[in-house]
């Protein structure tokens, strides 16, 4: 009997080419990766990158990736691609860095800014949309920054994500959702997930913009003289007349009394502010424009980050809104040169203390050399007396 469904890799096949994908960098091509990247020309001082896999990797071509190359340096470089928006979609951050250096003081974080960012003056007061990635200083500073803007303002996220500290390769993905969650993945496991509006303090935001534009509305209320406040209500008071004939004369009319003016700053008796505000905001849209994970304009990525001592890797960029892609391009990339790139440091340590243990031992020989030539020198000087 025919099966009923397509066969699941077809099914993988098909979502994956269902995979929206923004940007996407490996640096398999050699230098030509320069004809993509920017580098900010904001400050003579500014550090250089070059195309490296280090000293130790797992694959020498596909570990290739940006390098820092000098000590005490900020650093900024930056890669356009198509402009897109990614309102009611899910948007993938993800890339891999290495800190070989054993980083002590610098930043391995990634930014991701609006297409009309000036690239070539590209610094730290170039307005960016996201800031992700690790940030280590010391014994106090481990930690993964995930910072949004929104109104002119960064939001960074109030958990504390602590990062990866080794000198291997890792690979970080940043994931917001259309329905305001989140999630923070380190190696692929997920390391931090929630909601937006909690983690970003969103909610204290929606509270005073509520606040203000209720207080805005009332004020423009006070400051309306011809304010009438649907000028007429019925007297309920009132009471029918006792020689009106409903069947010869109709429906009795209430009267219909005017609504007292608003003078003075006081509330019109009678009158609810909070329903009349109700009525007069319902067309207010400030809870939906509270979506910190929306931007209109992505149109670059880049890295724009100081270093105390440098070597950091920086490869496997993707900008894409289908979590599987992301996880799947994670294991093709990352997830095959991992295993190999521990092997090799491996191998690397024992050369180096089989190295070192030669050298002490060369060291030792050498002094009691040194010591028998010296006995030997004060034997004759001793003999010439």
């Amino acid at each position: 009997m025919a099966a009923s469904g397509a066969p699941l890799w077809a099914v993988c096949v098909l979502r994956l080419a269902l995979a929206t994908v923004y940007f996407q960098e490996e640096f398999l091509d050699g230098e030509r990766w320069r004809n993509r990247w920017v580098q900010s020309t904001n400050d003579s001082q500014l550090g250089h990158f070059r195309l490296s896999s280090g000293k130790f990797y797992g694959h020498k071509e596909k570990d290739k990736g940006l390098q820092t190359t000098q000590n005490g340096r900020f650093y900024a470089i930056s890669a356009r691609f198509k402009p897109f928006s990614n309102k009611g979609k899910t948007l993938v951050i993800q890339y891999t860095v290495k800190h070989e250096q054993k980083m002590d003081c610098g930043g391995g974080y990634i930014k991701v800014f609006p297409a009309d960012v000036d690239q070539k003056n590209l610094n730290g007061k170039s307005q960016y949309y996201i800031m992700f990635g690790p940030d280590i200083c010391g014994f106090d500073i481990k930690k993964v920054h995930v910072i949004l803007h929104f109104k002119n303002q960064y939001h960074s996220n109030k958990k504390s994500i602590r990062c990866k500290v080794d000198g291997f390769t890792h690979l970080y993905t940043l994931i917001l959702r259309p329905d305001l969650t989140y999630e923070v993945k380190i190696d692929s496991q997920s390391i931090e997930a929630g909601s937006i509006e909690y983690d970003w303090n969103l909610t204290s935001l929606k509270k005073m913009e509520k606040s203000s534009a209720e207080s805005k509305d009332w004020a423009q209320a006070k400051d309306d003289k011809s304010q009438d406040w649907e000028k007429h209500f019925l007297d309920a008071s009132a009471s029918k007349p006792s020689d009106w004939n409903s069947e010869l004369d109709g429906d009795w009319p209430a009267p219909m009394l005017q609504k007292p003016p608003y003078q003075d700053g006081l509330k019109p008796e009678g009158i609810d502010k909070d329903v009349w505000l109700h009525q007069k905001m319902k067309n207010t849209n400030y809870l939906t424009e509270y979506d910190l994970s929306e931007f209109e304009n992505i149109g670059a990525i880049g890295l724009e980050l100081w270093q105390v001592r440098s070597g950091t890797i920086f490869d496997n960029f993707l900008i894409t809104d289908d979590e599987e892609y992301a996880e799947n391009f994670g294991k093709t990339t990352w997830g095959e040169t991992k295993g190999p790139e521990r092997e090799m440091d491996a191998i690397l340590a024992k050369e180096e203390m089989k190295k070192a243990h030669e050298e002490d031992e060369e060291e030792l020989l050498m002094g009691k050399f040194n010591g028998q030539e010296s006995h030997f020198h004060r034997f004759h000087r001793r003999d010439e007396f």
